[in-house]
């Protein structure tokens, strides 16, 4: 017999839905030594279980074959912070719902400088964290994308680094409410705009659906366009 062709499988934002995570990743008929899966990012902050969360993803990682994880606007604000120590990256991290991750550590605001809170694993984690892949004609990242972002990625990674302010700005666009023009040649496959159900366009696919506010999780399937929910 010929074995099925692989698969690929986007997660979208997570933001310490553990439980909903975990009966997702079951939901899903994913073989982690055949198939891809990517996570959009947003894994932590607002939901009661981020260290639940990275810690699945740790350990999921060195299980499969092909695990992508990206960068979301919310880790990339934590690693400011971490970084920088300012009180204004802080003060709207906090804002962004950052107290129930430390929570979450058994740490105070304090503990966020350097990561010094989170394990040696969970650290590697986040530092190790994407900005977009490219999978044939589809683009995964965190938030929607204009063409000029293309060039910055190749296959895997990115083609070069990006400055922090340009990542953090391309991180938390909203494109999709302001410009409906897309990237030709390409489908975007990303989260980041919480919505009710997946948004399906002719070139835009966001499966944000707000977890983290009562809503499902969401999980896409490439090439069926099949969608689970948790």
């Amino acid at each position: 017999m010929t074995p099925s062709p692989s698969k690929i499988f986007a997660i979208g934002d997570i933001h310490g839905c553990y439980d909903k995570l975990t009966k997702l990743l079951q939901r899903i008929p994913f073989d982690p030594d055949r198939d891809t899966i990517i996570f959009l990012g947003d894994y932590i902050n607002r939901g009661p279980d981020s260290y639940q969360v990275i810690d699945y993803l740790v350990e999921l990682r060195k299980r499969c074959r092909d695990a992508v994880f990206l960068k979301g606007n919310h880790e990339q604000m934590l690693l400011e912070y971490a970084a920088t120590g300012r009180p204004d990256i802080l003060e709207y991290l906090r804002s962004m719902g950052v107290g129930v991750t430390v929570e979450s550590y058994n740490a105070n605001p304090s503990r966020l400088r350097n990561l010094a809170c989170f394990p040696p694993e969970h650290r590697d984690f986040l530092y190790s964290l994407e900005f977009g892949v490219i999978r044939g004609t589809t683009v995964f990242t965190h938030a929607d994308v204009t063409a000029e972002t293309i060039p910055l990625l190749t296959g895997n990674s990115l083609a070069e680094p990006i400055d922090h302010v340009t990542e953090t700005t391309l991180l938390s666009s909203r494109r999709l409410i302001y410009d409906q023009q897309g990237i030709p040649g390409y489908t975007v496959v990303f989260g980041h705009i919480p919505l009710a159900s997946p948004l399906v366009l002719s070139d835009r696919i966001c499966i944000d659906t707000g977890a983290v506010y009562g809503n499902m999780l969401t999980a896409l399937e490439l090439p069926s366009g099949r969608f689970y929910h948790a």
